[in-house]
């Protein structure tokens, strides 16, 4: 079930190149159980919501996957460089020079 938090087609279109290059790759022994997607919108569910991680509906992923997922991507500065590339994307489409430039 779609809540107002999750991620949109058209969102996950922009994001989902992205995530190879910020986010750190380390050998995989079996499959994931969860997208990164389900693991995202459960992120943005309690960032919205300002929940419990325990509070998390039961049709995301479990809560501690996605708080470790959390945790981790934070402390890499993964979240930061995603923010940032996001940014000058926007900065780029509306014409406007990179943050930091000065004329």
């Amino acid at each position: 079930m779609p809540y107002s938090s999750s991620l949109t087609d058209e969102e996950w279109i922009i994001l989902e190149p992205l995530l190879p290059q910020i986010l750190l790759t380390k050998k995989q022994t079996r499959p994931p159980n969860w997208t990164k997607r389900e693991i995202l919108d459960g992120i943005f569910y309690q960032l919205k919501n300002g929940c419990n991680w325990e509070d998390l509906p039961k049709d995301l992923p479990p809560y501690s996957t996605v708080y470790w997922h959390y945790k981790q991507w934070r402390a890499q500065g993964a979240i930061d460089k995603l923010m940032s590339i996001l940014h000058g994307q926007v900065r780029e489409q509306v014409k406007k020079k990179p943050s930091g430039q000065r004329c």
